[in-house]
């Protein structure tokens, strides 16, 4: 289990989250939403180490450092000039001190050239490359940052399965995304920031309430201009 308590982060005298507490559990699909600059990135990157100067606790069960059980999906993946797929797979192994492997079976799912540049590749090709790199080391919790962006529709058909498959391996899965209905179809909780700050966690069997109450809270003015005019 991984637990953020009270994290508070603030860049200067902007503060960006405010006592945020969330817990993703092995074997769960933890969704976060929230408008573009609620802190979704920023928390995620305090959550994998990628900033330091915040206040609150960050730990793992066993007191393991989270990035030593965690794998990161950012939301534009980076890849190093003229370095194939497979040379990138295979980094990724090798920075973690694990074997290599056959990387066939696995990209039976992913179908990508893998003998190509990665920096060549298109959009949606880098995601799946990034996502691959994750699933072939078989990581106990994985944080996914819009993962289903730039995706088709047969890749993001894909990805939800390969998601649910992971989740009932017993891996636990931190996920944003903006599109709300691939949150509801994949997650089994779901947490909405606003503000930098935890508005509400929702159980599943709360979803249907979600996307009014996100509306009310985040257009509601808009929601009374729109009554007017319609």
């Amino acid at each position: 289990m991984i637990e953020i308590l009270n994290l508070r982060k603030a860049y200067g005298r902007h503060v960006v989250l405010h006592d945020v507490n969330l817990t993703l559990r092995p074997g769960t699909i933890h969704g976060l939403v929230g408008a573009n600059g609620a802190g979704k990135t920023t928390l995620i990157n305090c959550l994998y180490g990628l900033e330091k100067d915040f206040t609150g606790t960050i730990r793992a069960t066993g007191g393991h450092a989270v990035r030593e059980h965690t794998g990161l999906l950012p939301y534009e993946p980076y890849f190093y000039p003229r370095l194939t797929g497979r040379e990138y797979l295979e980094f990724c192994l090798q920075a973690r001190g694990r074997p290599l492997i056959d990387f066939a079976g696995w990209n039976q799912l992913l179908e990508l050239p893998l003998d190509q540049y990665a920096d060549e590749y298109s959009a949606g090709m880098r995601k799946k490359l990034a996502l691959l790199a994750l699933l072939v080391q078989q990581l106990d919790y994985l944080i996914l940052d819009e993962p289903f962006n730039g995706l088709d529709l047969e890749a993001n058909l894909l990805l939800k399965a390969i998601l649910k498959r992971l989740r009932d391996r017993g891996t636990g899965i931190l996920l944003t995304s903006h599109i709300l209905g691939a949150l509801t179809e994949t997650s089994d909780e779901i947490s909405v920031l606003v503000g930098g700050r935890i508005q509400r966690h929702y159980a599943a069997d709360e979803f249907g309430t979600l996307e009014n109450d996100l509306l009310d809270s985040l257009h509601r003015e808009k929601l009374g201009l729109l009554t007017s005019l319609i």
